[in-house]
């Protein structure tokens, strides 16, 4: 007998996972170049030559024993420094190794930081549309999700809602920018109106609300598009990052938290951070992919291989009649469904080989999510089929 946290995630288990498993069925059936896969956000473009040259050196030159040892649960202290004087360099900020807590990917540092600060029955506020996980994160630690609605004509945060639903069991709020499934960017107008009102409830609470801010896009940015870097501008901020996207690497499971001087309470935060690490299972993050990251820490994916498959396929669908933002960033593209059931849009666009995800898993009914981050020839191949589903819905004459 499962468990009852368990059991409502068995029965609604990930759309996204789903729609995959579909995907493969289909690829046995009609083949791989006859299905055009947008439901997982698996980076199509490889790790940057510079990963592979660091794990043959790290493997040849140091000793085994130390390469695949334990360390301190919050990661090499080399590592961290080598973040945080990244992290310095890029955005001006004055963080040194104690702020960096190295992470088994961000989903890890996700519930890192909410075991370090959440209590049992305290709330945590999302911003629809968002990663439906962020919900099981809190549940893990008996935390309340509260969850503002969309705004469907910018998908900017709906502040005017946040502010009415921050409430004294207000613990956390969970951004996440560049963001999935929409590709929005968060602008510093929103910013800095997010931080007064946090500041403003903080004051009048006479608690501390921590803003999450989820960040495994930072690097997939568009257009020159301006990416805040959100401690500078709230205090109790905690930042979870991944190299999953940014250096292609989502099996390897390695990123970091930010955990700045600034935020209350810091030291014992941190020191918090590093033993949630080892007693949520994780007990470190990889030691090998560490060591990688130290060497790898200005490598960079080929943003310009996404950006060409985010202007192929915005403009191929719009020139269909397909409505959607055009995203500034990560490799989503967010489609409102021609008609109100986007499962139903789902279904039919399965009967033409497309595997979009249906918006209500991301709390957003009425819209489904394509991953371009798919081989550019995926997203060519696939416009017959769109047509064809364009054709069935009537959306351009």
């Amino acid at each position: 007998m499962i468990s009852e946290k368990m059991k409502p995630l068995v029965n609604n288990n990930s759309a996204i996972r789903a729609m995959f498993e579909e995907g493969n069925q289909l690829r046995e059936k009609y083949g791989a170049e006859n299905v055009f896969d947008f439901s997982l956000g698996n980076p199509n473009v490889p790790a940057p030559a510079e990963v592979k040259t660091a794990v043959l050196e790290i493997l040849e030159q140091e000793d085994p024993v130390f390469v695949h040892g334990y360390m301190s649960n919050a990661g090499y202290p080399q590592v961290r420094r080598a973040v945080a004087e990244s992290l310095n360099r890029r955005f001006d900020t004055n963080f040194h190794e104690n702020n960096i807590v190295m992470t088994v990917g961000a989903a890890s540092g996700l519930n890192v930081a909410l075991k370090t600060i959440l209590n049992p029955g305290e709330e945590v506020i999302v911003f629809a549309p968002y990663f439906l996980e962020y919900g099981a994160y809190v549940n893990n630690f008996d935390g309340k999700l509260v969850v503002v609605s969309p705004d469907t004509e910018t998908f900017q945060p709906n502040l005017e809602e946040f502010e009415e639903k921050i409430s004294d069991k207000t613990r956390a709020v969970i951004i996440n920018t560049p963001h999935n499934p929409t590709g929005v960017v968060y602008s510093e107008e929103t910013i800095i109106r997010l931080a007064e009102i946090l500041n403003r409830k903080q004051e009048e609470f006479q608690r501390e609300i921590f803003l999450i801010s989820d960040e495994p896009y930072r690097e997939l940015a568009y257009d020159g598009v301006f990416v805040p870097y959100i401690t500078k501008y709230y205090k109790n901020t905690i930042v979870g990052y991944s190299f999953s996207k940014s250096l292609s690497l989502p099996g390897e499971r390695i990123g970091y938290l930010v955990i700045p001087d600034e935020l209350e309470d810091s030291e014992n935060v941190i020191t918090a951070a590093g033993i949630a690490t080892r007693v949520s299972g994780a007990v470190n993050a990889p030691s090998l992919m560490q060591l990688v990251i130290e060497k790898c820490i200005d490598a960079k994916c080929d943003v310009e291989y996404y950006d060409r498959n985010r202007n192929a396929l915005y403009e191929g669908l719009t020139e269909l009649g397909f409505t959607c933002v055009k995203p500034q960033g990560a490799f989503y593209l967010f489609v409102k469904s021609p008609i109100e059931d986007d499962a139903e849009f789902c279904s039919k666009a399965k009967e033409f080989n497309i595997l979009p995800v249906p918006g209500k898993s991301f709390a957003c009914p009425g819209y489904v999510r394509l991953a371009y981050c798919v081989s550019y020839e995926t997203i060519v191949n696939s416009m017959p089929a769109f047509a064809k589903l364009a054709e069935f819905y009537g959306l351009k004459q």
